[in-house]
């Protein structure tokens, strides 16, 4: 193995992600840099040091054609003989992104548990180091799973490192560790350089020039030779031209036959020998063309990957490509298409074609629209925009041009590409003509378009103007617009939901339409309307009587339960919505079910299954880049934090929660980031502060807020601590109307709460006891506790220091179990105010306590009976890594087994 020089930092580097490898540790690592700085030599030193692991090597290829998954199906093709140990809905998953079975219609993120799986299993107890050149240029789709996998990775033994190109393509990998080479120091420069025999002058001028680029210190110094050292003038290209120039200099010196051999190799995205020698054979070229390349060092065949062609280095095939004429590309990529003539390769067959087009073409044009519906079909959503818009291009008619830009607008929004799909959205928008249907989407792609990059206003505009276009057409188009709109209201402020949820009660849905009671139902988060909302479990049974809703509308459901105090409903709701997205694969979709989830648990006081949730969700949502969600369980977190009083913890989270606030809309985790800062001052006894905190839920856009409605009790007894009772008035009104609209004992416990701390002497302890009566012990025994806080507080400064002790002793033990360490020191002072023995602090009690979250979700799944890999496949990890948590939690739990696991399962909850 040779040395690479002047790279000993990095080399250092691959020999521990390789040495964590042979002891099951996983890692994944993305190296950066200019072309040509040593990124495919450090993939082949990384490669020749992995003995003793397995190798799995591929590369993204900048002018392939735009098919999805092609680029991971070349990385992993070696490794599928290990796809029988996959479960079956990730293997069909697997298999319908190759091609290799039918598109079963599951998430997209279950692709990428699948690769986890396929990794983990290839991996096989012994180690797998898995190399990707030029990942800039994966197709989305494989570039997508991929990186959900390396983001997964933990106790495998995989080493996944891929190499991307500084400001060329796209390769965004957040979270993921990053390796960036520069160029080499003077001295390994030099070194390097000193391979070739060259004059003072020349050797200063190309060390000058070449800025410690490695291929440009190899390369050049050849071209200029070949060209008698006048290759260049001193700047007159950019670097990876002259390294350009400088390949195709050695490949123009071939012959001609060679050079088209080269060429239909470069085109062709894999690399098969068998396709290309086809393809060449059109072109006048056969396998012995290609020896003069192969004793130049240009390519080789690869024979351990299924006879492939492979070049020397990515720009080397890039140059051979962007340098030939354009009549010789255009016949090569005819030749191709012409050699790809059996079904299994429509599509690759019809890109070819496309790119041989040089003009309107419907037969090639319909062709792609097919390849688009089929990349569709296998979640390939950014293929499927390329293929339709390429298609647009190529229609003959305007109103085929239309629709087709219209697909890819939408297929655009699907892949998270909102500027491409505004602008498709846009561009099909002035060519429809008079099509109220195809407008009405066209507009549903501009909203969300907008939503998604923080544009609510504009957004909710765009929704009710096209649910305008179909009203009286299709009143169902026209709910389903109008009910994402109740969305983007939520975030503008209660008028404008109020006035949306008017547009929902008005539209003349069909009574038999699944949307009708959700509509009904989500009328009631207006408060100005008479009557108490129907119970959620009604409106589901009245739902499946007309069929199956869309996940959407059941999801806004959730939200709109908790906002009308059915707490319980909800939880149910997303329980079974979470288990049904875990079923499918549908890591992408989970974190907006178990929010609903989390949601319940706070307001029910069930805190570590509210960490557990939010923390599962939290790294589910920055694995699939869903910054909204991000937000959001930051918050959630934080609330957590302060109901601790871990201040660095919660402002932290919070912080996060409240990233990306702007001057005209709010983070989506603001509500609860707020919630949880005034949480935090109230606790450690910063009243002034903790009522600032809760006013600004009560302003717009917040006051109509889940967590504005919910705080309102703790705002009461800020004022009332800061000696300005007044200051509660207005809020503790609107919450005593939503109280009455709901018509939840608890909630009705909560007013008497806040009413006994207003209350003049000769009431209070009336409505305490009133509050603590209606209280429910069992399911909300956080909501108790405080109460009980709060009435022996009261009590004690009354003197009436043993009937204190009583209600003081059960709150302390509340505060105890859960954690909630100001809470408790606040009551454990109260206690020993009124004479009772001083004690020192409890920890946490239950088995569950020194458990991670992970941990403990494992356990209970463990404890349950499920298999690893079953765990495995619910919370999108490797068996692999469940094994590992696993074995963590067995001695702090003071088990040994999973059977002896089994008994502890009522105790570890949910």
């Amino acid at each position: 193995m040779g040395e690479l020089c002047g790279r000993q930092a990095e080399v250092d580097a691959i020999a521990g992600l390789l040495a964590g490898a042979r002891t099951g540790r996983s890692s994944a690592l993305v190296v950066r840099g200019e072309p040509g700085i040593g990124k495919t030599a450090l993939l082949d030193h990384a490669a020749a040091a992995a003995g003793g692991l397995r190798l799995l090597r591929g590369t993204g290829v900048e002018f392939e054609a735009e098919l999805p998954y092609s680029g991971l199906q070349l990385l992993l093709r070696q490794a599928l003989g290990s796809l029988p140990a996959l479960p079956a809905p990730q293997r069909a998953a697997l298999e319908a992104a190759f091609g290799l079975g039918p598109a079963p219609g599951s998430e997209p993120l279950l692709v990428g548990l699948a690769v986890l799986s396929l990794l983990a299993e290839h991996a096989d107890g012994t180690g797998l180091v898995c190399l990707v050149d030029d990942a800039q240029w994966l197709d989305r789709a494989s570039r997508d799973a991929l990186l959900f996998a390396a983001r997964r990775l933990h106790a495998e033994g995989v080493v996944l490192i891929f190499a991307a190109r500084d400001g060329e393509g796209a390769f965004p990998a957040a979270g993921l560790p990053e390796l960036h080479l520069s160029g080499l120091a003077p001295e390994a420069a030099a070194a390097l350089l000193d391979r070739h025999p060259l004059a003072p002058a020349l050797r200063y001028r190309l060390l000058a020039e070449a800025g410690g680029n490695p291929l440009a210190l190899l390369e050049l110094p050849v071209a200029l030779a070949a060209e008698r050292g006048s290759a260049f003038s001193p700047g007159a290209l950019p670097l990876t031209s002259r390294l350009l120039l400088a390949f195709h200099g050695q490949v123009s010196r071939l012959p001609e036959t060679c050079q088209s051999l080269l060429l239909t190799a470069a085109a062709e995205e894999t690399g098969e020998l068998a396709v290309v020698l086809r393809a060449a054979a059109a072109l006048g070229a056969t396998v012995e063309d290609l020896a003069p390349a192969e004793r130049a060092g240009l390519v080789r065949r690869d024979d351990t990957d299924g006879a492939a062609i492979r070049f020397r280095h990515p720009l080397l095939r890039a140059a051979v490509h962007q340098r030939a004429p354009l009549a010789r590309r255009l016949a090569v990529h005819r030749a191709l298409a012409a050699a790809l003539d059996s079904p299994e390769h429509a599509d690759r067959r019809a890109w070819h074609l496309a790119t041989a087009a040089t003009g309107v073409d419907e037969e090639v044009a319909a062709a792609l629209e097919r390849t688009a519906a089929r990349a569709r079909e296998r979640r390939g959503h950014e293929a499927a925009a390329a293929a339709y818009e390429r298609a647009a291009h190529l229609s003959a008619e305007p109103a085929d041009r239309a629709r087709r830009e219209a697909l890819a607008a939408e297929a655009a929004l699907e892949a998270g590409d909102l500027a491409r799909a505004r602008a498709l959205g846009d561009r099909a928008g002035r060519r429809l003509g008079e099509d109220p249907a195809m407008h009405a989407r066209i507009t549903q792609v501009r909203a969300l378009a907008d939503f998604w990059q923080g544009s609510y206003s504009s957004a909710h505009r765009s929704l009710l103007d096209g649910a305008a276009l179909v009203r009286d057409t299709d009143p169902g188009q026209a709910a389903a617009l109008v009910l994402q709109a109740v969305h983007t209201a939520w975030y503008l402020g209660e008028r404008q939901l109020a006035a949306t949820l008017d547009r929902l009660a008005a539209l003349p849905l069909d009574d038999a339409d699944p949307l009708a009671p959700v509509g009904a139902h989500l009328t009631h988060l207006d408060q100005g309307r008479a009557g108490p909302p129907p119970p959620l479990a009604d409106t589901l049974a009245a739902v499946r009587r007309r069929g199956r809703a869309p996940d959407q509308a059941l999801l806004i459901l959730c939200g709109a339960a908790l906002a009308l105090g059915q707490d319980a409903d909800a939880h149910e709701l997303a329980t079974a919505l979470a288990a049904e997205h875990r079923a499918r694969g549908g890591a992408g979709r989970l974190p907006t079910a178990l929010f609903f989830m989390a949601e319940g648990e706070v307001f029910t006081g069930r805190h570590l299954d509210a960490l557990a949730t939010a923390t599962e969700a939290l790294g589910l949502a920055r694995d699939t880049g869903q910054q909204q969600w991000v937000s959001q369980f930051s918050s959630v977190l934080a609330h957590l934090d302060a109901a601790k009083g871990d201040e660095a913890a919660c402002r932290r989270n919070a912080e996060a929660g409240l990233a990306g606030t702007t001057a005209g809309a709010a983070a989506p985790g603001a509500p609860w980031a707020h919630w949880s800062l005034g949480l935090l001052d109230l606790g450690l006894g910063r009243v002034e502060s903790a009522l600032a905190r809760f006013e600004r839920l009560t302003r717009e856009p917040m006051r109509h807020h889940i967590c504005a409605t919910r705080s309102t009790p703790d705002l009461v007894e800020s004022a009332v601590r800061v000696g300005a009772p007044e200051r509660a008035a207005e809020p503790l009104a609107r919450f005593e109307r939503w109280a009455g609209s709901v018509r939840q004992p608890w909630a009705d416990a909560l007013v008497l709460r806040c009413r006994a701390l207003l209350a003049d002497d000769d009431r209070t302890e009336e409505l305490y006891a009133a509050a603590l009566e209606l209280h429910d012990r069992d399911g909300r025994v956080l909501e108790h506790a405080r109460t009980a806080l709060l009435y022996g507080e009261w009590l004690r400064r009354a003197r009436r220091k043993a009937e204190a002790r009583g209600s003081l002793q059960d709150a302390l033990e509340v505060f105890e179990r859960l954690g909630m360490r100001p809470w408790a020191e606040r009551a454990r002072g109260e206690l020993t105010a009124t004479g009772a023995p001083e004690r020192g602090p409890r920890p946490a009690e239950g088995v569950a306590a020194g458990l991670t979250p992970q941990e403990l979700q494992i356990a209970r799944l463990a404890a349950r009976g499920l298999s690893n890999r079953d765990i495995a496949a619910q919370l999108f990890l490797s068996h692999r890594t469940v094994g590992y948590h696993l074995y963590k939690a067995y001695p702090k739990l003071g088990v040994a087994s999973r059977s002896e696991l089994k008994d502890l399962a009522d105790r570890l909850g949910r």
